[in-house]
């Protein structure tokens, strides 16, 4: 059993920034990864950014050079810094925890990048 404390979602005007956080707590040692999805009204959802263990990144094409994902290991926490943000970046993000054979999911937060 996985549990979340999510952060840091909200309304912002295009070209904001803002810090999402998520703290997976429980039985999550063998967790291979963590990141965030999300999830546009009407769209599939699409994985916007991983870390795993080894400290290895991965990004969707349309947040490179804008979103980084960071960690800090000693608070169990993973942060996605998102600047330079769009209309299209508006969605809920999910905060995924991977495990060999499944995926934890938290409850997501709302991103509104609107004027």
């Amino acid at each position: 059993q996985v549990q979340f404390v999510e952060s840091g979602g909200g309304l912002v005007q295009p070209g904001g920034s803002l810090r999402l956080s998520c703290a997976p707590s429980g039985s999550i040692f063998t967790r291979t990864a963590m990141g965030w999805y999300r999830q546009a009204p009407g769209k599939q959802r699409e994985l916007v950014a991983s870390v795993t263990s080894g400290g290895s990144t991965d990004y969707a094409d349309s947040v490179k050079g804008r979103f980084t994902i960071f960690r800090d290991s000693a608070k169990n926490t993973v942060y996605l810094q998102m600047n330079s943000l769009k209309p299209e970046d508006t969605a809920v993000y999910y905060c995924f925890v991977r495990f060999p054979m499944r995926d934890s999911w938290g409850q997501g937060t709302q991103v509104t990048v609107s004027s």
